[in-house]
């Protein structure tokens, strides 16, 4: 049987740990795709990994490239060209560079791997998942946004820390758009069954929840440019779901038809991701703060999208 093909575009830091995980796993083969200017590195990343499969015996082929046709046929595309948040920044400042590249990628992307099941990091992530699904043209099922998972793990991260509790036991889920209007699930999320509010007391929550909401912000100020690690795994997460056909619940930013009251645009919802991508969005019973909170998430996410339309 032939090897998956995994296509990530972007060399950088996430796209090199991508690469490094989809080895590590035996995913299948992976094309590391930057523009020229980034093709060394990217050839650089690739040399690297294939040496180190050398020592993990692992057979799969890994190419740098900046030639898009290398891509053909890709089962899974990740994507996270773009540029990186700064210091100061806001994800939604980065529309201006990343809108051109993300359309850039979605026309060669209808050419080489119209097929493929895409997975978007790019910031900011609502928007441009939304757009490159609107060039590619493709049903809702084959693009998904990967912030969920991420926001996600971040909560349920925070919150095992502050318990003193083993991270696996907490049942965490944030929905809504990838900013600071995100939505964490109180009502949801429990330490292996048991509601968290048993654990930990309302201010400490809100604080928390808070956190979380800024939690790509701290790591920019920390690091003077955006996570790597999680996001990486994050998306990892969502690729085997589709790859192994393992059909898991995750949080992703979805395009709506009418789930949640909301449609024409992708918003982070519960999802199940199998062999045919996006094979349900789940709608969970939320308590009329949380609904309010979604709508209020909507709203903001729509207003970028409307930017991104007149441009």
């Amino acid at each position: 049987m032939a090897r998956r093909k995994i296509g990530l575009i972007g060399a950088g830091n996430i796209g090199g740990e991508l690469a490094n995980l989809c080895v590590a796993r035996r995913l299948g083969d992976v094309v590391l795709y930057d523009v020229p200017a980034k093709m060394e590195i990217a050839k650089g990343k690739a040399l690297d990994l294939g040496q180190a499969a050398t020592v993990s015996d692992v057979e799969s082929r890994i190419i740098g490239t900046a030639d898009f046709a290398d891509l053909g046929g890709a089962d899974v595309l990740i994507i996270t060209a773009g540029v990186p948040r700064k210091p100061g920044q806001s994800r939604d400042d980065l529309i201006g560079t990343n809108l051109p590249i993300i359309r850039d990628v979605a026309s060669r992307a209808k050419v080489y791997c119209p097929d493929a099941f895409v997975i978007v990091l790019s910031n900011p992530l609502d928007a441009m998942v939304y757009e490159y699904r609107r060039v590619l043209d493709a049903p809702r099922r084959r693009v998904v946004g990967m912030a969920g998972v991420l926001d996600s793990a971040r909560f349920a991260y925070f919150l095992a820390s502050e318990i003193g509790v083993s991270v696996h036991d907490i049942r965490a889920m944030v929905l809504g758009g990838h900013g600071d209007d995100m939505v964490p699930l109180l009502s949801n999320c429990t330490v292996n069954g048991v509601p968290i509010q048993d654990f930990v007391a309302p201010e400490r929550l809100a604080s928390i929840v808070q956190r979380t909401r800024q939690g790509g912000g701290e790591i920019v100020g920390l690091m003077g440019t955006s996570a790597f690690y999680a996001p990486a795994q994050s998306a990892l997460a969502m690729a085997e779901a589709y790859l192994l056909d393992q059909k898991r619940l995750l949080p992703a930013a979805a395009y709506l038809e009418g789930e949640y009251g909301l449609r024409d645009l992708y918003l982070g919802v519960p999802v199940v991701i199998g062999k045919d991508g996006v094979e349900r969005i789940v709608e969970l019973a939320l308590d009329s703060n949380e609904r309010e909170m979604l709508t209020k998430s909507a709203a903001t996410v729509q207003s970028i999208i409307e930017v991104v339309k007149r441009s």
